[in-house]
This record gives structure tokens, sequence and C-alpha cells, in this order.
């Protein structure tokens, strides 16, 4: 270690010194940060309404998301439940006070590392009584070996950013910080689209509550009309057993569908943030149904290029690899030397009451370089490690580019599909309707067995089932695709109405 001090008489050289090192003092050590390159596609298509996704990753500084598009996407559906439902989630959930939490811890942080580049001032106040020894060539006889020192006074230090290690800091910081508001608007926007789909499939399961209450009532009036043709005599004990066996698999049915609800409104529960007993009994308030909310589903017909630079998760992801790249130069900088300014000013007595006196004022100033010679290679792993978290963090940035393509490609692809499926269902639904009239006047006119109506039932039942759950799907996918774009898209985007 070399160190020199340079006091007193030293001034003006220090002066000079001093201006040099402030001249100097925008050189900054370490890469500047490069987004990283990709090989993106021009569109994403999907099925046959080939839909277009143009996009342009160039993802936002702000770390922060569209705030009006994400309060304002799910109000299309126009139902007040929904709508209090988020509201109310975004009040209490704990996931959002956590990602708030994180915001605060890494805001302080920032503020840590920005007061590093300032000078640090003290104020210093000292009373001392000494009792030296009398055995020592230090002491001439007959001198009091009792002594006081009072000291008042002010220090200051300031550690000269020569080669930008304090300005380093200060940018790895103040990304993490970004990361971490990005991260927020990530937890808000899978809050929204939890709540969302869970409300979807809420009202879906509810449906299929109403459909099975409905097919067992319908199945018990048959066995009572099957009970009564037997005891005329009019049908077999066969017939009588299936009906009896058609009860009980509606009387199944309801069963789960009851169960689906229950366990929907306790996960809706806790995506609300309600305390323990409402979650261990909930209570969820109902709007449209899904036949209602299925019909008010606006989709994109085109969604506007960059689209995906709101994505927050992404936002989220570049910053951490900003910070990393600023480690780097953090890391490097302890290779070079360190030059602190130190001053002082103040009073010193051995009589308290003389403290505060102009004879007895004493003043310092000084500098300080200080250059690493021998670490041990410590300096060099330093910098290894900060290269290694840069690997990992520009990996994890390309991984959430691609996830994001995917998510956007899948979701369109779902939302196709759901749509020719739902139309092949509702033709399937008509067909059968008039396959079950048939079957009952057939059977009523004594040309075939029971047997044709149930199966008639049966695949009626099935298909009417089948049409709720891809309204379910066609719903979630819409959501799916809301959270992939980050956010919504804008209200003056021509949209296409189901």
């Amino acid at each position: 270690m070399i160190k020199q001090q340079f006091t007193g008489s030293f001034v003006p050289q220090f002066s000079l010194l001093f201006a040099a090192l402030l001249l100097a003092g925008c050189t900054t050590v370490g890469p500047d940060y490069q987004r990283p390159a990709f090989d993106l596609p021009t569109a994403i298509r999907a099925s046959e309404k080939k839909q277009e996704y143009s996009t342009e990753i160039q993802p936002s500084q702000r770390g922060d998301v569209d705030n009006a598009a994400l309060l304002n996407w799910w109000k299309s559906f126009q139902d007040p439940v929904l709508d209090q439902l988020i509201n109310e989630g975004q009040a209490a959930n704990q996931d959002m006070v956590l990602a708030v939490g994180r915001i605060e811890e890494a805001r302080a942080t920032v503020e840590v590392a920005n007061a590093s580049r300032y000078p640090v001032v003290d104020a210093d106040l000292s009373a001392r009584r000494k009792r030296n020894t009398q055995n020592s060539d230090l002491i001439p006889p007959g001198v009091n070996v009792y002594s006081k020192d009072f000291q008042l006074g002010l220090t200051a230090s300031w550690e000269l950013d020569f080669w930008g290690k304090l300005a380093r800091a200060d940018e790895a910081a103040r990304a993490r910080l970004l990361s971490q508001q990005a991260s927020k608007g990530y937890v808000e926007i899978s809050l929204y689209t939890n709540i969302a789909q869970n409300y979807f499939a809420l009202r879906s399961y509810d449906a299929q509550l109403q459909l099975a209450e409905s097919a067992l009532d319908t199945r018990q009036e048959n066995l009572r009309l099957q009970q009564k043709r037997l005891s005329a005599g009019s049908v077999s004990a066969l017939d009588l057993h299936q009906a009896e066996a058609e009860v009980s698999s509606s009387e199944v049915n309801a069963a789960q569908a009851k169960q689906s609800v229950v366990l929907t409104e306790a996960t809706l529960a806790v995506l609300l943030g309600r305390s323990p007993r409402d979650i261990a009994a909930p209570v969820i308030a109902r709007g449209k149904n899904i036949d209602m909310l299925y019909s008010a589903l606006m989709v994109p017909a085109n969604l506007p290029a960059a689209l995906l630079d709101r994505r927050p998760d992404l936002v989220a992801a570049e910053q951490n690899l900003v910070a990393a790249n600023a480690d780097i130069g953090q890391a490097k900088a302890q290779h070079f030397p360190s030059v602190t300014l130190t001053s002082g000013a103040g009073y010193e007595s051995n009589v308290l009451k003389n403290l505060i006196n102009p004879a007895s004022i004493l003043w310092n100033i000084g500098a300080g370089l200080t250059q690493p010679i021998f670490r041990a290679g410590a300096i060099g792993a330093l910098v290894s490690g900060a290269e290694a978290r840069k690997t990992q963090a520009k990996a994890q940035y390309v991984q959430t580019v691609q996830n994001a393509f995917k998510d956007v490609h899948d979701s369109l692809v779902t939302m196709a599909a759901n749509e020719n499926i739902y139309r092949a269902t509702q033709r399937r639904t008509a067909a059968l309707k008039d396959t079950l009239r048939l079957a009952g006047l057939r059977y009523d006119n004594g040309y075939t067995s029971y047997l044709e109506v149930l199966t008639a039932q049966r695949d009626l039942l099935l298909t009417q089932s089948n049409l709720i759950d891809v309204q379910r799907s066609h719903l979630s996918a819409a959501v799916a695709l809301y959270k992939a774009i980050g956010g919504g898209w804008e209200s003056d985007t021509e949209v296409a109405k189901k």
C-alpha cells in the first residue's frame, strides 16, 4: 500500500492536485451498456384469421407500465362486479404489498449509493482525563501526571470518484430500482389476469352447476315416469334401472360442479387479500353470466407495432442486465487508486472554560491516495464474478424475450382455435337437440328403446357442458393475451367483437 499525506505548507500543492482530479473525474471504468441484438420476426400469425403482430423490441427505460391500459382493459366487459373485485385485489393482495416493499427497499439503496458520492461531515465532541505513568522517561520529574483534554469540531472526508466506481454503483442501484418498479407492474398485471380468469372460471362453473342441476331434475322426472310405466307394465325393469343410473350420474356431475365453484371462490378470496375467516367461508359476488361475458369479449383485430415494449417483465429483465453491467465497472475500479480528501476544524483545550476561544482553534486539511498492490487475486475474482452475473442476467433477458413472443403466439393460436371450436360446438348442440326430440318421439311411439333417448340426452348434456368450457377457455385466452402484451391494448386500436 502506498499512501501520501499533504498537510500544512503543502496546501498549494494539494489545491493543484484537487483541481486536476476534478478535471479527470469524468473517467469511468467498465463497459457501457449495449442492448443485446435479437433476430426478430416481423409478424406473428394465428391460424386461419392470420392476425398479425408486428413487433420491435425496444423495452422502455421507465421501469413502469401504462397504468391507463391496466385500469381500463377489463372494463370492456361492463361488469361492475368484476371491476369491484379487481379494485379490491389491487388494494389488499399481499403480492402487491410485497412488491411495494421491494420498491421502497430499492429506492433506499439508490439513496445510499447516491449519498456515497458526496462528502461526509461529522460533528465531534469529546472530553478525556488521563493519568500518565511516573516510571517513564517521557514525564519529567515534578510534572503533574494527570491531564485533561476537551475537543469540539467538525471533520469531513470525500472520496473522489476518479474512476467512476461510485457512479457505476449509483447506475446499478438505479437500474435495480427500475427493475423492482417494473416487477411491481408485472405483479399487478398477473394479479389482474388471475382475478379475471378465476372470475370467468367461477361463472362457467356456476353455469355448469346450473346445467347439472337442470339435468338432474330432468333425470329425476324421467325416473318417476319410468316407475309409473313399470307399474303399468308398459316398460321393463331395464328401462327403470337405466333411469336410476342416469339420476346417479347427474348427482355426480352436480357434486363435481359444486366442488369447482367452492374451490374457485376460495382461490378468489386469497387473490383479493381477504382474511383467513373469509377464505374459509368465501362469499364472492356474481355479475354477468358466462354467456353475457363471452358476448362482451373484445379482441384486437391488429396489434400495434412495438406493443411488447410495455411488458414489465422485459423491462425488469433488461434493467437487471444494466445493473449487472454496471457492477463490472465497480469491480474493475478496485484495481485503481482511491483518492480521499479529508479536513477538520474545531477547538481543543485542556481547560473546559477555554475551549471556545480563538487560541484553541485547530484545523487540518489533507489528501490520501491508496493504490492496491497485493490482494491475492481478490479483485480479479470480483471482476470475474461480476462478469459471470452479467452473463446470467443476459441469458435471463433473452429467455424473457423468447417467452414473450411465445406467450403472444400461444394466446392468439388458442383464441383462433377456440373460435372454430365454439362455432362447431354450437352446430353440434343444435343438431343434438333435434336428435333428442326425434328420439323421444320414436320412443313414445314404440319404434325404439329407451337407451336411444338416454344416449341422445347424454350427448346433448356433454356438448352443452363443452360449450361452457369453450367459452371459459376463450375468455381465459383473451386475458392471457392481455398479459402477454403487457397490459392491454389502446382504446383507439381497431377491435373485433365476438
